[in-house]
């Protein structure tokens, strides 16, 4: 495989640990373009990865415990996610599936899966999201042309700091979804471009930008550390904490003791 060709994410949904594991170790992924950055045992767990870290397509069981496969397909259209969503169904499950129809899903696998009806299925969607990311690409490119010599600058500079300069402003809530819909780009597409324009993550950015504004925030000891978490965005103190301690070395404990000379 040519080691610069862009494999699209997958996460795998399935509350079969045989079937889930042979899904992902005995296909060849990466030859159709794909790459797998996370196995989920139900609905739920997908959608929690996914809200953090968008992927481009799932491939999810129909039934299962705590949040269906169906489910799952109706949060990702309600929150108008780009996330392509291909089902995995045995014969009975087929008329169920259908319900999907009303949530964007048309794509059905058989169980057990077949090879060559994987490959037919992938191949067509890796077929859509290259012609998806090329229309993104060339609507870039004639923005560029059109704007950037009045200018002065590129577009990718223009984008890059738009994206910046909102999270700057807006850290505490901001989502990746959010910044998408200021920069009209597909969410996945954004995380994309953003990674290739800087070299960092969007979800890295944005941690950032929160731990220094907590670090500043945490000189005022007049603010408890539970409050200073709050303000940039964490509703939990332990996930604040955590994350700070990652971040800093430190907890928002011993930075403040040490008076935040790190």
């Amino acid at each position: 495989m040519n080691a610069d060709k862009k494999l699209y994410s997958l996460l795998v949904v399935d509350d079969e640990p045989g079937t889930r594991n042979t899904l992902c170790s005995c296909f060849p992924w990466e030859d159709i373009g794909f790459n797998i950055v996370f196995q989920a045992n139900n609905g739920q767990e997908a959608l929690d990865y996914i809200r953090q870290h968008p992927v481009d397509v799932v491939l999810c069981d129909i039934r299962m415990p705590v949040l269906s496969g169906i489910d799952l397909a109706r949060e990702l259209y309600l929150s108008k996610s780009p996330t392509k969503v291909v089902f995995l169904s045995g014969y009975r499950d087929f008329e169920y599936a259908k319900k999907a129809l009303d949530f964007g899903v048309k794509n059905y696998i058989l169980k057990p899966a077949k090879y060559k009806e994987l490959v037919d299925v992938f191949s067509r969607i890796k077929s859509e999201l290259d012609e998806e990311r090329s229309r993104y690409e060339n609507q870039d490119t004639r923005t560029s042309d059109d704007k950037g010599q009045d200018r002065g600058f590129s577009l990718e500079d223009g984008v890059i700091s738009t994206i910046k300069n909102y999270v700057q402003r807006n850290y505490r809530s901001a989502t990746l979804e959010d910044v998408a819909k200021v920069v009209h780009m597909n969410p996945n597409y954004l995380s994309y471009y953003f990674k290739q324009k800087t070299g960092e993550n969007f979800s890295d950015f944005l941690t950032e930008v929160k731990m220094k504004n907590a670090a500043e925030l945490l000189k005022n000891i007049d603010l408890k550390i539970h409050q200073v978490g709050r303000m940039v965005g964490y509703s939990n103190a332990k996930n604040f904490a955590r994350s700070f301690k990652k971040y800093f070395g430190v907890t928002p404990k011993q930075y403040r003791h040490k008076g935040g000379n790190n």
